[in-house]
Parts: C-alpha cells; structure tokens; sequence
C-alpha cells in the first residue's frame, strides 16, 4: 500500500538513506515547507535533496527526471535539477525516488513577479532553448505529464461542464476562447515542453535574477501551447508582453494557451481551498480580459 502524504516524513526518508545510500545516512533530513503538491521533499544535509512521490499517481514522473534531464541540462540556459542518486522501490516505500543536487534560491517574490521584465524575459528564452533541444526519442504526452504536450481537445468535457459556473457575460467569453483554442489546431512538430511553469517551480537568486528552474515531472514532448500558461497566470503589463515577443510563438499556440489557461482556472474553481479559488477568478478575469 501507498503511504499517505503525512507518512512520508523526515524518518522514513532517513531510513531509506541508510538503506540505499548509507554514505549520507550522517546528514541531517529537513522537510521543505514548500514541498509542492505532487512530490514530498527534503533538505539532506547542505547540498542535497530528496524528493519522494506523494501518490502513485506521481510515480511515473520520477523515471521521466532521472532519464531527461541530465539530456536536456547541457542544451539550457540555467541550472535545472541534478540527480544525485536514484532510489529504488522497497519495502518501506514502494516506488522510486531521487536525490538532487541542492540548488540554491527562491521562490519569487509574488508581489514583485508580475511587473518583472527582466524574468519574463529569461524565463521565455529558457523555454525557448528547451524547445528548440533535440526532442528524438523524448517522452510523449501522457499521464506521467498529466497529458502536458497533449491537445486542449482532452479537456472539453471537463471545460463545458463548468461554463454555467460563470455568469453572462464572462460564460460568452469563455465559450469563445474555448471555442478558439480548440479551432487552432498544433501541427507540430513536437517539442520540449516543461508542463508546469509556475512560480513555485521557479528559483531566484538575492537580486531577484531568475536562477533556475525545476520540477520537470512533467515535461513531454508535444504542443508548447501547456508552457504559455504562466502569462496570464503570473505576468502583467510590460512584463507579459516582453515574455510574449521572447518566448515567439504563433497565434494558434498562444490561442490554445488562452485554452489551457480557462481550463485550469475553470479547474480550480471548484477547488474548497479559499486561496486556490481566488486565484482561480483572477486567472479567468485576466485569460477573459485580456489576449496576447
């Protein structure tokens, strides 16, 4: 059986260290307290990470880093996740797991991030390096990407259903943008896409310069469209429109991006945490309001 989130703490993950790699069992284990929703993580020692799949349903996505990225790191502009060691599965947790590289940063300051030209314009020009890194043999779109890569058109259903919970006339609105992204169809060829371009999964240093990026669980190979998300979602004003004219996509990816925005804020919507909800109606109001 899967442990739950809770019983994936700081013991078992030094005993799985002392098993596995009894060379750290020395370090000290620290939970993060921003550990993110589909991995638990841990500080191990100075300059080391562990990082353990909350739920099965995130197992896949812990092949998919071991195997890619220390393919796709040479090709990018900044650091990304470095394996350490790999985990395997055993007796006091059942799947694989990984131990990083410690890289130094934080998350970005939330009230600085949307004005930010300067990251707006390093985080497109990182997601264009990794769309134009050599993509053969690269993981397609599917569950391991929560099917990131993949065409808007595997929402519908999801996305209708929800459209009475606007009222007139933002329900209009979103018909159309819906009805655009699905009419603006990807013809390829397929790329890199990181799938989760959000601002916990964005690292900076102490002047606010963009340090790295993590979390590649689901990165794929498909349609870019999943990575222009964050524009509505995080960049306002110059900044957004200098992440739109680096990241230099063409109206149907940012058409099925509008799609992939109202979907996840249609999502999380109906979410029962307060903070998620808020944030939900400010991501519909801004992919409603406003196009690239």
């Amino acid at each position: 059986m899967f442990p739950t989130r809770d019983a994936i703490d700081a013991a078992l993950v030094r005993r799985l260290v002392r098993e596995q790699f009894p060379g750290w069992a020395g370090r000290a284990v620290t939970p993060m307290v921003e550990s993110g929703n589909d991995h638990r993580t841990f500080r191990l020692g100075d300059d080391l990470l562990a990082r353990l799949p909350a739920d099965v349903a995130y197992v896949p996505q812990v092949e998919n880093e071991q195997r890619w990225l220390p393919r796709l790191a040479p090709h990018l502009p900044l650091p990304i996740p470095t394996v350490a060691g790999r985990g395997r599965a055993s007796d006091p947790f059942p799947a694989p797991w990984s131990v990083y590289e410690w890289i130094a940063g934080r998350r970005p300051d939330p009230a600085v991030l949307p004005g930010d030209i300067a990251l707006a314009e390093n985080l497109a020009a990182f997601l264009s390096a990794l769309r134009r890194t050599d993509a053969t043999d690269g993981p397609p779109p599917g569950e391991h990407s929560a099917f990131r890569g993949g065409g808007v058109e595997q929402w519908d259903d999801q996305v209708v259903r929800r459209f009475d919970l606007l009222e007139r006339p933002a329900r209009d609105r979103a018909r159309g943008v819906w009805r655009d992204a699905l009419d603006a169809a990807f013809t390829g060829p397929p790329v890199w896409v990181h799938g989760d371009v959000a601002i916990g999964n964005l690292l900076v240093d102490d002047d606010h310069q963009l340090a790295a990026v993590i979390d590649f669980g689901c990165s794929a190979i498909g349609d870019p469209a999943c990575d222009t998300v964050v524009f509505w979602t995080q960049f306002r004003g110059t900044a957004r429109r200098a992440f739109r004219d680096t990241l230099d996509l063409d109206d149907a990816t940012w058409a099925r991006g509008a799609g992939w925005t109202l979907w996840k804020g249609l999502i999380m919507l109906t979410n029962i945490t307060p903070g998620e909800a808020e944030f939900a109606k400010r991501v519909l109001a801004e992919v409603l309001d406003a196009s690239p």
